[in-house]
């Protein structure tokens, strides 16, 4: 019997796979708020750029990963490449646990993004599988508020656990319990290649082009060639060019201007946790109004954000500059997959998505790189106020070279 497409038509596998990206988020989470101070306090790192080195080696290893997942699924399923994501996963907090030097820690964080350049990598594709074309939006925007609530969850416990206890061994314990979840979750998900079988045959009349485009010819379509895909590859970049600015920069700065662990917890989460929330109706509307908009308003929301928590003077204002910050990136995360999804074929989809969330994802590398440079050079506060400029300029890009990609029919 041929499985049916769509969400409806498959609730509970879709609700699972909700579920298990929780858990995905959640192994960021439990850093978030902790690795940054744990590399000065613990490990003595005076160089911004030497304790946001950690960012750096999980945003190049979850780009690699990424790229390569798509291809990876194609050819051994998307279920046994979930599984094999959460066993890698499994090694991180172990390995924090018992760091005898911060080389282990930036390590265990190339482990990191391994593991979830994997797991969400497939719970993104997975969703996608089963999902109609006018669902894409909602799919995804449920699929990123299950992953970054986790994120922000696993932020606030990990904080309140390290202001009762210590930074370190008593966070990460969580890790452990988080990916045994991980993987049971993963052992009971249904494959979707069936699904992703029915989605190619519904666009066989494609076929004939779609089966000669090479992994050089999707890379170069989605990086360069293709206006709409190069534009979208380059707002997921600026998009998270930012974040890893604020993962590693935000802790440090709020250090400065005297918040206390549990309310720098508190402002860390409230980013995540808007992101993740507000992504339950971003993405619905993506799949009413279309991508374009979300998008180009979206890059400039994240901009103007990051400026206003520079020129408030207030824990109250700081909670919201991080609820709207979360807002911006909310309008576009699952806007910019489920464009890419408008544009690319089921039979190099995946593919396409992995180009696109190789180049999104080296953002944490590039912004954790870009923000520790310039933090070292000129301070904590400029650096903030100068990634902004690449969303802001990402907005304006969108805005001028993109055109509609949700198809009304």
């Amino acid at each position: 019997m041929q499985p049916q497409i769509g969400i409806k038509e498959n609730f509970f596998p879709f609700l699972l796979l909700v579920l298990t990206n929780f858990f995905v988020g959640s192994m960021v989470g439990i850093e978030r708020t902790v690795l940054p101070i744990l590399g000065e306090k613990q490990f003595g790192l005076a160089s911004t750029s030497a304790a946001l080195s950690f960012i750096i080696s999980f945003g190049f290893s979850k780009a690699i990963v990424n790229y390569f997942a798509g291809q990876i699924s194609d050819r051994y399923g998307r279920k046994r490449v979930l599984i094999i994501g959460w066993i890698v996963g499994l090694f991180v907090p172990i390995l924090i646990i018992f760091a005898h030097a911060w080389w282990v820690i930036v390590f265990a964080n190339i482990l990191l993004g391994i593991n979830q350049g994997l797991t969400w990598s497939m719970t993104v594709n997975m969703k996608i599988d089963i999902s109609k074309a006018n669902q894409r939006g909602t799919a995804i925007g449920l699929n990123e508020f299950a992953g970054y609530s986790g994120v922000a969850v696993m932020a606030i416990v990990s904080g309140y656990i390290a202001t009762s206890h210590t930074l370190r061994p008593e966070p990460f314990y969580l890790g452990i319990g988080i990916v045994i979840i991980g993987i049971l979750l993963s052992l009971i998900v249904k494959d979707t290649g069936e699904h992703l079988k029915v989605q190619i045959q519904n666009n066989a009349s494609n076929t004939q082009n779609i089966n000669k485009l090479s992994s050089k010819e999707i890379f170069a379509l989605t990086t360069w060639k293709d206006k709409n895909l190069s534009s979208i590859s380059f707002s997921g970049l600026s998009t998270n060019l930012k974040d890893g600015m604020a993962w590693g920069l935000f802790p440090l700065y709020f250090t400065t201007v005297g918040l206390s662990m549990s309310q720098i917890g508190t402002v860390v989460a409230l980013y995540p946790a808007a992101w993740g929330f507000f992504q339950l109706f971003t993405g619905v509307l993506s799949d009413k109004i279309g991508r374009k908009k979300l998008i180009t308003y979206g890059m400039w929301t994240q901009a103007f954000a990051l400026w206003f928590i520079l020129f408030v003077n207030s824990f109250s204002l700081w909670m919201v500059g991080a609820i709207v910050l979360g807002l911006g990136t909310a309008m576009v995360y699952p806007t910019l997959q489920a464009a890419i999804s408008d544009v690319a074929a089921p039979h190099w989809r995946a593919s396409s998505m992995g180009v696109y969330r190789f180049w999104r994802d080296s953002g944490y590398a590039f912004g954790a790189l870009l923000a520790g440079i310039i933090a070292d050079l000129l301070g904590v506060r400029w650096a903030i106020g100068l990634v902004a400029l690449l969303p802001f300029i990402a907005g304006i890009v969108s805005s001028l070279r993109m055109t509609e990609t949700l198809k009304t029919k």
